[in-house]
């Protein structure tokens, strides 16, 4: 399966849980976890990538995602940086930037060796392996589709506030009532005409503001769906320790991250 494939499935699925933007944030993870299971195991997991790069337990999350039950993911553009050696783009636009570019180019890289040094091939190939889109035929309610940031890319950032033309161009190549999507870190919930565009946040790394995990819950009754972005807390100074522990190249950005959720 390439990263350019689609998954597709029809199920009897009543409760559709969706996590995103994981990056290696496994206490996170666990917090949102037992939060779900303390309100009953879904029918299906959907995981929309960036599983593994920024904080420091990249391959144990992922083992932990790969556990779940009934569980689908797609590739984000972090996996994709990762199995590729592709990186994402540092522009400037001052001289003063350009004192900086090659220290930010060297922790760019960093990052990524450090992560790559801590995952198995087994890792690698199955975010290699990864695809782009999912998608699912509810009966009764229709088809839910998922990407990691747009139908288009995995890159292009669609804030809470992106006119409503720009998030429709977006999505206009899926034939979907429910499209789901990550990588901003920020929940979204917008209607569009008859579509619904849903963004989960971020488990590992919100930016909206608020430091604790997000995560979505979707319940299907017939041709309804209730729709619920759920927060939980968790230890965030277990992770900033642990990034301080083993040395972390990128802990500087990564904590600024976590303590502001900005």
């Amino acid at each position: 399966m390439s990263t350019t494939s689609t998954m597709s499935t029809t199920s009897t699925t009543s409760r559709l849980i969706v996590i995103s933007d994981l990056h290696g944030n496994l206490p996170a993870l666990e917090a949102v976890l037992a939060d779900i299971s303390s309100r009953g195991q879904p029918d299906l997991w959907w995981v929309l990538g960036d599983l593994a790069v920024f904080c420091p337990w990249p391959s144990e999350t992922i083992a932990r995602l790969r556990a779940l039950p009934n569980v689908a993911f797609l590739q984000g553009n972090t996996d994709r940086y990762l199995v590729t050696g592709q990186r994402p783009q540092i522009v400037i636009h001052s001289d003063e930037d350009w004192d900086d570019l090659r220290a930010w180019i060297a922790e760019r890289d960093a990052n990524f060796r450090w992560t790559l040094d801590h995952l198995t091939y087994a890792d690698y190939a199955f975010l290699r392996d990864l695809p782009s889109h999912l998608h699912i035929e509810i009966p009764g309610y229709g088809t839910v589709a998922a990407v990691h940031a747009t139908a288009h890319d995995d890159e292009t950032f669609l804030l809470p506030d992106t006119p409503d033309e720009q998030l429709a161009a977006a999505f206009d190549t899926l034939d979907a009532r429910l499209i789901l999507c990550g990588h901003t870190h920020r929940p979204v919930d917008r209607t569009l005409d008859s579509i619904r565009i849903v963004n989960d946040g971020s488990v590992g790394m919100p930016l909206d503001g608020d430091p604790r995990p997000a995560y979505l819950q979707l319940d299907f009754d017939g041709p309804d769906c209730q729709v619920t972005i759920r927060r939980v807390d968790y230890d965030r100074q277990a992770v900033i320790a642990e990034l301080e522990r083993v040395r972390h190249p990128a802990r500087s950005w990564v904590i600024q991250r976590l303590e502001m959720a900005r």
